[in-house]
Order: structure tokens, then sequence, then C-alpha cells
């Protein structure tokens, strides 16, 4: 497998890498009926409004097998979204008030936007999302992608990277110990891991 900057043709494959790892960290593909849902809200923007800082890791055949997205500045970035990406998106999904599926939930997140991070801001003002489907997983692919990201980010000036992890990804928490992340705070939904560039 080899590691390149992300390219257009891979965005059919990166929907399905985000929606074969969003049950955290396994696939959801059973849990919703629209296979685009998971990655128009954790990839699709990413590749979209900032591709600088996106990379895939791929096969012999150069089929994506897993991604790392990254922004320079989370904060621009969720202005940027919501002027280019959520309305349209709150157009195509419209919110069930009433709803309590997953289904929903995703959608609610298109139409609620969380508040930017700005205690994160000053120190770790970069985000980041990695995803990896199994093939890919166990072999250093991961953390070659994390130094590739980092490069980017520091050439880019930025000075610390952030990222946020389900509680119940017990792989992915691990992985981002070993490599170095400290954890920055939990709400007991979500890890907050954080490092210094």
């Amino acid at each position: 497998m080899r590691i390149r900057r992300y390219e257009p043709r891979d965005l059919e494959r990166v929907y399905e890498i985000c929606r074969r790892t969003g049950a955290a960290g396994g696939d959801a593909t059973s849990l919703v009926d629209d296979e685009h849902l998971f990655g128009e809200i954790w990839a699709a923007p990413y590749v979209t409004l900032e591709p600088e800082h996106c990379f895939v890791v791929t096969s012999d055949d150069g089929i994506a097998q897993g991604y790392i997205l990254g922004v320079r500045d989370a904060v621009d970035f969720e202005d940027r979204c919501e002027e280019l990406w959520w309305p349209p998106l709150r157009d195509r999904y419209p919110k069930d008030p009433d709803g309590g599926t997953l289904k929903d939930l995703l959608i609610a997140l298109i139409h609620d936007r969380p508040e930017p991070r700005l205690d994160l801001h000053d120190r770790y003002p970069s985000e980041l999302h990695i995803d990896l489907l199994p093939v890919a997983q166990g072999k250093g692919h991961g953390a070659a992608l994390m130094d590739r990201l980092f490069t980017s980010l520091r050439e880019a000036g930025s000075v610390g990277v952030h990222l946020g992890v389900s509680v119940e990804n017990t792989r992915a928490v691990a992985f981002y110990r070993h490599l170095g992340f400290g954890e920055f705070d939990c709400d007991g939904i979500t890890r907050t891991f954080v490092m210094d560039l």
C-alpha cells in the first residue's frame, strides 16, 4: 500500500470508507438506508472544501483503503461549511423534530451544528478525521497517514491539532494514545484528543 494526496476520483470510496467505519470503527452500512449520510457529515466536506490536507492509503490497484482528512483552521472550516456545505444538505435532508432513529439523529447534526471548540482553537486549531478499512489496519498505515498530515499542517502554519472519537471506539482511543495524543476532555460520548505540532 502507498499514501498519496486525495483526488476527486476517490470521493465515492471516501463515502464508502466513512460508512464502513461509522459504527465506532465498525461497519454502519446496515444502520441507515442512505449510503452517503455518514460521509456527508464527517468526510465529504473536508475533501471538497480543503482537499490540500486530505490523504488516502491505497492498495496496489490505486483504490483507497483508508484516509486522513484535515483542516488547517477548524473554526474557519465550519464557517465555510455553514456558507457552502450545510445549506444544500438541509434542503435535501429535512429535519424530523419527532424522529428518533439513527438517521434522524444524523440529519439533526446537519441542521443543528455544534459550536466550534473555541477552547481548543488557539493551541490546537486544526482538526482531523482518520478511518481505515480492516485490510489497512494494524500495519503502520494509520501512523504514516498521521505523519503525512502533520507535515502538511505544519507547512501551513498550524501549531496543533485535535480530533474527537466515540468513547465506544476503544481501539481508536488506544491508537491515539499510542501515537502520543493527549486527552483534552471527555463528555461521556466523545473523547477529544490533542497534539502539539
